[in-house]
């Protein structure tokens, strides 16, 4: 198989330094493991604005359709919060998950043993949580039409449009039970059946495609409010959830705070396999462009490299060393090297982002 290739975008805030460690870490397990990729750069964002006076280039789109994977650091800074809605940095990354088809995303909440204190959950609810939520990525609320702001009478009236299609909800039920089958082998669809007639046709085919073709996985269903309820009640009972764009948008946000801290999770968001049998993918932390620390050194790099993580474990087909940069992480925590938003002992000085690659770089040296 040809080399594999994985296509940068930086974007904004504190987007290069974060990835500026990846690229670290990437260059490693080509010196070390032999594993080597074909790597290009490019802008999306509020960069992407500021140089070609949109957020995504049709050239960079193309980039995107093109590689293996693509790896996207943070988009948005508050320059840009007077510019036209489809202007925004974020419609840059709206795009991509768009057009690459990007229909389910990968949102895992796993709490680090050295980290469990710093949920505002005790510890014993939380020690050891380690869930997954596959959030619809393409469809929904977020892109039904009718959609806009219009007038009626004297009064101006915001409209969104809740739209599934069976085969929308059919194939992310499908990713989230071939998840499932690879970890505790239950998955928990949640919706709103009881008051949306989307949620009950999503309820039906969920239903529908277990009965057919996984009916070896335990399912369970739960409306979404119970859901965010239970996440903070006893996370723990979940392993795998799968639920639509807006209710995963909100759930995978409380699902990522119970472990502490929102800049220590990655994503991934999936789409159907290419020609080579690798499945269309963009990976990014959750955490966004962070202006208020940007170009300083705070930023911490974890979840970026987690992010990298995984994609060496859905794209590449290389578990073992995603295992390997996970546990790597998980040392590095241990040992105590804490960036500024980890910092909880009053006077005790922040590891910057270099030094939190430096740390990353060197657990890896130990594990060979």
């Amino acid at each position: 198989m040809s080399t594999p290739s994985l296509l940068i975008l930086p974007g904004d805030g504190i987007g290069p330094e974060v990835m500026q460690q990846v690229r670290r870490i990437i260059d490693w397990y080509g010196d070390k493991r032999g594993l080597k990729f074909e790597v290009s750069e490019d802008l999306v964002g509020g960069c992407a604005y500021d140089k070609h006076g949109t957020p995504l280039h049709d050239d960079t789109m193309a980039k995107a359709q093109e590689v293996d994977a693509v790896l996207l650091g943070a988009v948005g800074g508050p320059q840009y919060d007077t510019l036209d809605f489809s202007l925004k940095p974020e419609r840059g990354l709206l795009r991509l998950r768009k057009e690459m088809d990007l229909y389910a995303n990968l949102r895992p909440a796993q709490c680090f043993d050295a980290l469990a204190d710093f949920s505002s959950l005790k510890t014993d609810v939380v020690s050891g949580l380690d869930i997954m939520i596959v959030r619809e990525l393409t469809s929904g609320v977020y892109f039904g039409e009718p959609r806009g702001v219009i007038k009626e009478g004297n009064e101006r009236v915001g409209i969104n449009t809740q739209r599934y299609t069976e085969s929308e909800i059919a194939r992310v039920a499908r990713s989230a039970f071939e998840l499932a089958r690879k970890r505790g082998n239950k998955l928990c669809s949640m919706e709103k059946a009881n008051v949306m007639e989307s949620g009950v046709l999503w309820r039906d085919v969920v239903t529908e495609v277990h009965q057919a073709e996984y009916p070896d996985v335990e399912l369970s269903h739960m409306y979404a409010d119970a859901g965010a309820m239970q996440l903070t009640r006893w996370p723990k009972q979940f392993d795998v959830i799968v639920t639509d764009n807006l209710f995963g948008d909100l759930l995978s946000d409380l699902a990522a705070m119970l472990t502490g801290s929102l800049g220590m999770l990655p994503s991934a968001s999936l789409g159907a396999p290419m020609e080579n049998g690798r499945p269309k993918a963009l990976y990014e932390p959750v955490h966004g462009s962070a202006p208020d620390i940007a170009g300083q050194g705070k930023a911490n790099p974890i979840a970026c490299i987690l992010s990298f993580a995984m994609a060496l474990r859905y794209s590449f087909d290389q578990g073992a060393e995603a295992d390997r940069l996970e546990k790597a992480v998980e040392k590095v925590l241990a040992d105590g090297v804490r960036t500024a938003d980890l910092l909880q002992a009053e006077g005790a000085k922040p590891a910057s982002t270099s030094e939190a690659g430096d740390a990353v770089l060197a657990a890896l040296d130990a594990s060979l």
